[in-house]
């Protein structure tokens, strides 16, 4: 009886998995709590220990992705000696790559409602994160810098990277390549943008990437 206890033990990432399932087998997000727990037989306590509703459980995936994510550029050996530039492709990559493999459910998750605002609602704790993320590999860059005129403006970076991150996500979602290799082209051509306008380097990068949008979007 122990053992078989343990082997139905609830999780927080068990009940992800479940509402994940749910939604892509319903094509809905559960009509109640009640429905959902009584679908996957569990208790409705089970369900509150982690989540005090679908709302912040869906907002818990995207941290999840956030968290995965990091876990995987950890493990990377060479990552702590990357440029910030290379640490931040790398992220955007690996994160990209994780969506794809669940992608059913992203696209799901950012069309259920009519209003986009609303989809986007989803992503609140993920903006922090990645703006928490490129803050400190700004605070990395200023750390080198002497003069403050020099400096890079934290606040202006990190909110940068969040509507870059929402540029390459509407794009993904769009992208209908074989692998999604232009969604790797727009990762490496945004990136390389933002970092050549802190750093004021030549603007040809800067209309290479203008070129490259409107034919993707308007062509």
């Amino acid at each position: 009886m122990v053992a078989k206890a343990k082997a139905n033990k609830v999780t927080e990432d068990g009940i992800i998995t479940m509402y994940m399932e749910y939604v892509l087998e319903h094509d809905s997000v559960p009509r109640s709590i009640y429905k959902f727990c009584k679908e996957n037989k569990i208790s409705e306590t089970d369900f509150y220990s982690f989540y005090r509703s679908i709302e912040v459980l869906q907002k818990e995936i995207w941290n999840k992705f956030y968290a995965n994510t990091e876990a995987l550029l950890l493990k990377n050996k060479e990552y702590e000696v990357f440029t910030n530039k290379e640490k931040m492709l790398t992220f955007f990559y690996t994160f990209f790559e994780l969506l794809t493999l669940n992608r059913s459910y992203v696209l799901f998750a950012l069309k259920q409602n009519d209003s986009p605002l609303k989809n986007l609602g989803q992503l609140k704790g993920l903006r922090q994160h990645i703006k928490t993320f490129a803050v400190g590999l700004i605070n990395d860059a200023n750390a080198d810098k002497n003069l403050k005129i020099t400096r890079y403006n934290p606040k202006v970076f990190s909110e940068g990277a969040w509507l870059q991150f929402l540029f390459v996500l509407k794009f993904w979602m769009e992208d209908s390549s074989a692998g999604f290799e232009k969604t790797d082209m727009a990762i490496e051509k945004s990136i390389n943008t933002v970092f050549d306008i802190f750093d004021n380097t030549p603007l040809e990068n800067i209309l290479d990437f203008g070129k490259f949008l409107y034919k993707e979007t308007f062509v």
